[in-house]
């Protein structure tokens, strides 16, 4: 059994769509003003376009949990 965390981060585009952005392994004591500054830089250096334009502003943030029981594995 295998766990791993997540971070995906959710924004708005200048066409209304929304694009994630996901980290894997992020850190345990990550906190929320942490993501929101993240998000703002990301936002900020405009440096990921989407089929909908620029990010344009943030929309969510959360960490998933995911736990993987291999039955089989050849």
């Amino acid at each position: 059994m295998a766990t791993t965390q997540t971070l995906q981060m959710r924004f708005v585009t200048q066409a209304g769509s929304r694009v994630t952005i996901s980290l894997d392994n992020p850190k345990d004591t990550l906190t929320e003003a942490e993501v929101t500054a993240a998000m703002d830089q990301i936002i900020a250096s405009n440096v990921f376009t989407a089929s909908g334009g620029d990010l344009v502003s943030k929309d969510s943030a959360q960490v998933i949990d995911r736990t993987v029981n291999v039955i089989y594995e050849a």
